[in-house]
């Protein structure tokens, strides 16, 4: 369990430092990047083990890089800034 949950947390630094590198530019400070990175993966990495139990090892790796990935994504800017404006009412 405790191999399990440093794998997970493992995964979710390996998937926060690949979004730094590539995206750092729509990314905010890169420690949020790198601690929602890791809290993703050991959320989805609990939520996996919850689901499954305690067997599959590579599923609960996967769900917690499937969640971190999608954590991260949530934290991505607009590409060109705010020049996108409101319709007027």
């Amino acid at each position: 369990m405790i191999l399990e949950a440093l794998g997970s947390a493992l995964v979710g630094l390996a998937l926060a430092a690949a979004a730094v590198h590539r995206l750092s530019h729509r990314l905010p400070a890169r420690l949020l990047v790198f601690c929602t990175g890791v809290a993703g993966a050991l959320f989805g990495d609990f939520v996996t083990h919850t689901a499954l139990g305690p067997g599959p090892v590579l599923l609960s790796l996967l769900g917690a890089a499937v969640v971190s990935a999608a954590s991260l994504s949530l934290l991505l800017r607009p590409a060109g800034g705010l020049s996108r404006h409101s319709a007027p009412a």
